[in-house]
């Protein structure tokens, strides 16, 4: 992949599109062999393009495709071919009727979106207005595309992956088996994860993002079993700090499971301030009410206390609480309908800041109710996390 834009280049945006066209790769069997970025510069695009070429099989090229004078793609890439941009007359008659049946006149600008090398096919961009194109430079077929995430996806989707399952035999996409953990460092993780055997070509991969960390078993499908061996060991191994397996991630596995039990969940927070109210309407989990507080001195029997009757207040069968955070301490209460818990805690907050700290608290609360709904012990020690006092009542 070749990623190209001054604001890419110098992190003024997330390169989201070349996280995502890896994972699409890598499920069709096709992993990526190398992703460069390059800046709004003629003679750098040229010559990264002209260098691609005598090593890749593939490149698929991405932005650059806009009307302004900083979108280059194109003619660095009729420029490296040595031939000449032309105009698709079909691709400008489909833009000048996008724009009329919006009342708009199309700015003159634009017309250098259908222009593409002499040489190019063009591909369909089905949700915007700037045409791909597709092109053979010696040994490598480069296929060109829009920087907007919505129009890139599609294109790949649409169009390229299609022409290389055409042309190209491709091999049976990696087996990669995955979970997620939390409330364990990663050191600690490998530390007793290292010593197992790995079957030849498995690698495992510790992926680190703050406070989880997800651990991979990739290698080729045909160790399929081998593997599975294997990841039954790990599944033990790390069956206290795992919250999910997969990529379903832990609000989805929430929303179902509650789903399932039909449970309503209430939610009040005072330190997190609306963040684990917001992750887990974001994934459909069944919400009846909610509630953002200002910090407030509170032991964490009053807050046990208080779940219970806030779930009364919202009639909702379930309750989360958050309290307020005073000297490193955070108190979470579970109210649910065999009873209620909660745990006061301490961790070392001096080497994160104010958001990493919300995000570890919103996570803890919710891994107390993922507990819960798998019958296991609601409070549990995470590490890194000291649990100071813990209470239940019925």
């Amino acid at each position: 992949m070749l990623a190209t834009g001054d604001e890419v280049l110098h992190g003024q945006i997330v390169d989201t599109n070349a996280a995502w066209l890896a994972d699409v790769l890598f499920q069709h069997g096709l992993p990526m062999t190398s992703r460069t970025t390059v800046g709004d510069a003629m003679s750098s695009l040229v010559e990264t393009l002209q260098a691609r070429s005598q090593i890749a099989d593939v490149l698929i090229v991405n932005g650059g495709l806009g009307p302004t004078s900083d979108d280059l793609s194109s003619a660095a890439a009729a420029q490296a071919a040595g031939t000449e941009l032309v105009m698709h007359q079909e691709w400008l008659e489909k833009m000048e009727a996008w724009f009329a049946s919006r009342g708009r006149v199309m700015a003159a600008s634009n017309r250098k979106q259908a222009e593409i090398p002499a040489t190019a096919e063009m591909l369909d961009n089905p949700v915007g207005t700037a045409c791909g194109f597709a092109m053979q430079l010696n040994r490598c077929w480069m296929f060109f595309t829009p920087g907007v995430p919505s129009e890139f996806k599609v294109m790949v989707e649409q169009q390229i992956i299609p022409r290389l399952k055409a042309r190209f035999d491709l091999p049976e996409p990696p087996l990669c088996l995955r979970l997620t953990t939390f409330g364990r460092g990663e050191s600690d993780i490998a530390n007793q994860l290292e010593p197992l055997p790995l079957p030849e070509g498995v690698v495992m991969g510790y992926r680190s993002s703050m406070p989880i960390i997800e651990i991979k078993l990739t290698g080729p499908a045909s160790q399929r079993v081998a593997m599975e061996q294997v990841w039954q060991q790990v599944r033990l191994l790390l069956a206290e700090c795992t919250i999910f397996e997969g990529t379903e991630g832990l609000q989805p596995l929430l929303a179902r499971e509650l789903e399932q039990r039909k449970l309503s969940l209430a939610v009040s927070e005072q330190f997190t301030a609306g963040l684990v109210y917001w992750q887990l309407n974001a994934a459909g989990v069944p919400l009846r009410g909610g509630e953002l507080l200002m910090a407030q001195p509170e032991s964490l029997e009053a807050l046990v206390a208080r779940a219970g009757t806030f779930a009364v207040q919202q009639h909702a069968d379930v309750a989360l609480l958050v309290g307020s955070l005073a000297e490193g301490e955070v108190s979470i209460a579970l109210h649910t309908p065999e009873g209620s818990w909660g745990q006061r805690v301490k961790f070392s907050f001096g080497r994160y800041n104010h958001e990493t700290q919300q995000k570890v608290v919103a996570m803890m609360a919710q891994n107390m109710l993922r507990r819960w709904l798998h019958g296991s012990e609601v409070s549990t020690g995470h590490g890194w996390i000291d649990i100071l006092e813990t209470v239940k009542s019925a």
